[in-house]
């Protein structure tokens, strides 16, 4: 135990110092983590041979990463985008892999490995390209757009790559290498899954045929189920209310999944990646994301410090020319066939250099490749240490290259650009709404019926069940939850409805999102008058009291069956909303939030003052000259916003 405590205390501390740093530094986070491993591996000696078998723990945090890219490529949006992923990501992936592979060959390797390299250094830095676009606010231009399109192409192929490594297994490979590195193949690791073997057993004993049918029956079975068995056993779960066993939920699905195409000969990630788009479109997209994201970070961060831990520097020592040769050509032939692809799709200028030189490197998937190619005894030993160099060098030199872009791009003129301008940007969803119940569903329909998407969110799993009845895209969870918000869009939307009952949860929301946010617009449905000062002391933009409008028009009605005209009613109500607003303005700057509102005494002698004050102020308002009034914002008869806004440097802003 006490050992156990030492190891994980070691790589959690490597993980927390390096990584914050090497984000601070632009470096990105997979080199921070890569970093910390050799720090603690080579460098330093604190970890040694326990980091290949923790190394397959942390695998299972690939199978999360593709269970999640799964969740994020919704189908339709897919075929929207297919002539970009078909046209830059697919010849880039092909021009690569058959150059790659073609330059081995001309080395002398076997086409067996000479087809595995180009595989593997065919794909970019997925987390530190899009880190660094979003960083450098690249993202939208068009050639930051067309990198996001190769970078999709890259994590879908994946898949296939890791289906297809097993058939270039090179029998024999464990007598392969003339150096005495010892290969890491399926014969050495066999014994980390003795359930599985077992249940490959009986697979095995089946016919060609029966192999066939059982692997085809596997995948239509994860759809399957995915489609119509998944929401009733969440719903089941949803009946214990607890959160853990939402978490505890999600990565059944993903090891259940795993090890159920373990058993079929196929690649556990290729199921959770399967399984992840079948649920893309469901209500339970955006839970589900909350409560993995958290282990794929972690385990997918320990698998780059396992790798990092194993570097073997006295063999980068041996081999440094070789490496560097290595290295250099390839980011050479990559930037190449970019340039040329870029061009050839009419990329000018900053786009092009940018297309080209962000993606030069390669990725954090070749990490993940290499090692099971070596499981698999697709690679020799000597070859996947030179790959895993040359990965890893290639990654260190890319924030190099977004240097190199920048000093290229302070010297093209504005002419020189794409002259078509920048690609159009897919949608994005601009509204959240917290919170569906009758209140927020009004503003969704609104909205809708606008012409603008919003994304629905609610803890409620009935609500969720009619949204999604009546053809809405709502999501189940807790929108209060930081990882939700994010998952749903946060940082991209622009306008967050709070719509929640909990009065105290909409305060927090509101807190937390003003926080992230200092820029969204924040429009959230108060209690009462006291719920309106909290909310305003959170960084509410617009509060709105849930009851304000509907009894505004009550009592219009009533001075209208009491014998006042429509338009004398009309006015009164007018003249009692705009004088509300304004006392509301002046109460919120004297409510203190550690007083009862009764020890207030400065906020209770202004409500005095103010209710004896109304009748004389409500006349007063009405008898002002029309031309006085003209420019005032007037309300129609659906109701309009009735909260008071935020404080901002601008003032008090929005509807009270």
């Amino acid at each position: 135990m006490e050992g156990f405590l030492l190891q994980a205390s070691i790589y959690l501390i490597a993980m927390v110092v390096a990584v914050p740093l090497s984000v601070r530094l632009g470096l990105g986070s997979v080199l921070g983590y890569l970093i910390a491993g050799i720090i603690i591996g080579p460098v330093l000696g604190l970890v040694g041979a326990e980091t290949e078998d923790l190394q397959h723990f942390a695998e299972f945090g690939v199978v999360l990463m593709l269970f999640l890219i799964g969740l994020e490529l919704d189908p339709r949006a897919l075929w929207e985008m297919r002539h970009r992923l078909l046209g830059f990501g697919g010849l880039q992936l092909v021009l690569t892999f058959m150059a790659i592979a073609a330059a081995a060959l001309v080395l002398g390797y076997d086409l067996r490995i000479a087809i595995s390299a180009g595989l593997i250094l065919s794909l970019s830095s997925t987390a530190i390209v899009l880190q660094t676009l979003s960083e450098k606010n690249l993202m939208p231009t068009a050639g930051g757009r067309s990198a996001f399109s190769v970078l999709l192409t890259q994590d879908i192929a994946v898949i296939p790559m890791l289906s297809v490594m097993p058939l270039l297994a090179i029998p024999g490979l464990m007598t392969f290498n003339e150096d005495g590195s010892i290969s890491r193949g399926a014969e050495e690791d066999g014994h980390h899954d003795d359930h599985a073997n077992a249940a490959a057993t009986l697979f095995d004993s089946l016919p060609g045929w029966g192999q066939t049918l059982a692997t085809l029956g596997a995948v239509v079975a994860i759809i399957l189920i995915g489609h119509y068995a998944f929401r009733y056993l969440f719903r089941f779960v949803h009946m214990a209310r607890l959160r853990e066993m939402y978490t505890a939920f999600a990565l059944v699905i993903v090891a259940g999944i795993a090890y159920t195409m373990i058993i079929v000969g196929l690649s556990p990630a290729l199921g959770a990646f399967i399984a992840g788009v079948v649920l893309a479109n469901s209500e339970f997209k955006h839970e589900l994301e909350a409560n993995v994201e958290p282990f794929k970070g972690l385990l997918l961060g320990l698998f780059f410090i396992t790798v990092g831990a194993g570097v073997n520097f006295a063999f980068f020592g041996r081999n440094f020319g070789t490496v560097i040769s290595w290295t250099l050509a390839l980011m050479l032939i990559k930037g190449l066939i970019l340039f040329a692809i870029g061009y050839g799709f009419k990329l000018r200028g900053r786009d092009l250099w940018l297309f080209t030189l962000s993606l030069a490197q390669a990725g954090e998937f070749g990490f993940v490749l290499i090692s099971f190619a070596t499981q698999v005894n697709a690679l020799p030993g000597l070859v996947a240490e030179q790959l895993l160099l040359v990965v890893a060098l290639s990654m260190l030199l890319t924030p190099l290259f977004f240097i190199l872009y920048e000093l290229i791009s302070a010297r093209l003129s504005d002419s020189e650009d794409n002259p078509d301008g920048p690609d159009t940007i897919e949608e994005q969803a601009p509204v959240i709404v917290a919170g569906v119940g009758r209140f927020g569903q009004v503003v969704h329909r609104m909205v809708s019926a606008s012409g603008l998407r919003t994304v629905l969110l609610d803890s409620d799993m009935n609500t969720i069940r009619l949204m999604r009845g009546f053809g809405f895209r709502a999501y189940f969870g807790d929108p209060t939850r930081p990882e939700l918000l994010h998952a749903a869009g946060l940082s991209k939307a622009r306008v967050l409805v709070v719509a929640i009952d909990d009065r105290q949860d909409a305060v927090r929301l509101v807190k937390y999102v003003r926080q992230e946010r200092p820029d969204i617009a924040i429009t959230a449905r108060a209690q009462d008058r006291l719920h309106v000062y909290e909310l305003f002391a959170a960084g509410a933009d617009h509060i709105v009291r849930e009851m304000f409008d509907s009894s505004l028009r009550a009592a219009r009605y009533v001075l209208e069956d009491m014998g006042l005209t429509e338009y004398e009613a009309h006015e009164m109500e007018t003249a009692f909303y705009q004088h509300d607003r304004h006392n509301l303005r002046e109460l919120a700057e004297l409510w203190q939030p550690d007083l009862p509102v009764e020890k207030n005494a400065d906020y209770m002698a202004k409500v005095r003052e103010l209710n004896a004050n109304l009748e004389t102020a409500l006349v007063t308002q009405l008898d002002e000259p029309q031309e006085a009034t003209s420019g005032r914002r007037q309300r129609g008869d659906a109701g309009a916003l009735t909260g008071i806004a935020a404080r901002r440097p601008g003032g008090f802003r929005g509807d009270a």
